[in-house]
């Protein structure tokens, strides 16, 4: 298994008020934003369990994932629903960078 998986499972926690937070003002972003989110673990995991062609992508789809996770977290702080935390946009800067790297 990637380290990336903790470090996702981390942000996960980290999420879970934040998810909230939005949900107030826009259900449908914080449905995205779960979605999404739990999507990259998920596809991390399973990439950990394929094979070369399909663990390619399903890194892919982790890094889409990745980038639409904080492009929600964007969305809901240019509509002042939370702060984004540096912290958390480092670790998904990571996640991005590491399957940036392995999916090339």
């Amino acid at each position: 298994m990637l380290r990336i998986y903790d470090v996702m499972l981390d942000v996960l926690r980290e999420l879970r008020p934040i998810v909230t937070a939005i949900g107030s003002h826009d259900a449908d972003l914080a449905r995205q934003l779960r979605r999404a989110s739990t999507s990259v673990l998920l596809n991390i995991a399973e990439g950990s369990g394929c094979r070369a062609g399909t663990r390619r992508q399903r890194y892919h789809d982790a890094l889409g994932s990745t980038e639409e996770t904080a492009a929600c977290l964007d969305a809901a702080n240019a509509l002042g629903y939370c702060a984004v935390d540096a912290r958390m946009r480092d670790a998904l800067g990571r996640i991005a960078a590491t399957l940036t790297k392995i999916t090339r």
